[in-house]
C-alpha cells in the first residue's frame, strides 16, 4: 500500500505545524523546508482547514497552525480523511466490484485483515507522539527558516 502524495503532504504540514508551537508558519515557508510546490501545498492546507485540524489567518500576522492539540490528532483520523478511496482492491467497495471471485474470495478476507491492523497500529499515534522524539524534532525544527520560531529546546 502506498499513501497518495495528497496525505504525504498533509502529514508533513500538520508535523511541521505541531513542531512549529510558538506561532504561525507559512505556507511558503513549508514549502521551501519540504522542497515542495507551494500550488500544491495551499490545496493541502486549504482541505486540513476544511477537515479541522488546522487555522488559517490571512494577512500580516496571519499564517497556519494547529486547530486542535497535537494529542487530539491522530494519525489514523488524518490518513482515513485525507487519503480519499482506501479500497485497497476493487471488492472493497461494493458499487465498483466485478470481480467473479468476490464470494468465495480467500484473499479479500486477508487483505482487510492486514488493512485493518495498518490503521489500529496508526491509530495509535498522535502527532504528538511523533514531535516527542528528540531526534525526530530536531530534523524536523532544522527546516525552520533561520531566524523562526519553533519548538523551546
Amino acid at each position: 500500500m502506498q499513501l497518495n502524495v495528497f496525505t504525504d503532504y498533509a502529514c508533513r504540514v500538520l508535523i511541521y505545524a505541531a513542531a512549529h508551537d510558538r506561532g504561525p508558519c507559512t505556507s511558503d515557508e513549508i514549502a521551501e523546508a519540504f522542497g515542495i510546490s507551494r500550488h500544491h501545498l495551499v490545496k493541502v492546507i486549504n482541505e486540513l482547514q476544511h477537515l479541522g485540524f488546522l487555522e488559517t489567518r490571512r494577512g500580516r500576522a496571519g499564517g497556519i497552525r494547529l486547530a486542535r492539540a497535537p494529542e487530539r490528532i491522530g494519525l489514523g483520523e488524518v490518513i482515513r480523511r485525507t487519503e480519499g478511496t482506501l479500497a485497497l482492491v476493487e471488492c472493497f467497495d461494493r458499487e465498483t466490484d466485478t470481480c467473479p471471485l468476490t464470494p468465495a474470495c480467500g484473499l479479500r478476507g486477508a487483505l482487510k485483515e492486514a488493512f485493518e491492523a495498518f490503521f489500529a497500529t496508526l491509530d495509535r499515534y498522535t502527532l504528538a507522539d511523533l514531535v516527542a522524539q528528540p531526534r525526530w524534532i530536531a530534523q524536523v525544527t532544522a527546516l525552520f527558516p533561520p531566524g523562526g520560531s519553533g519548538r523551546a529546546s
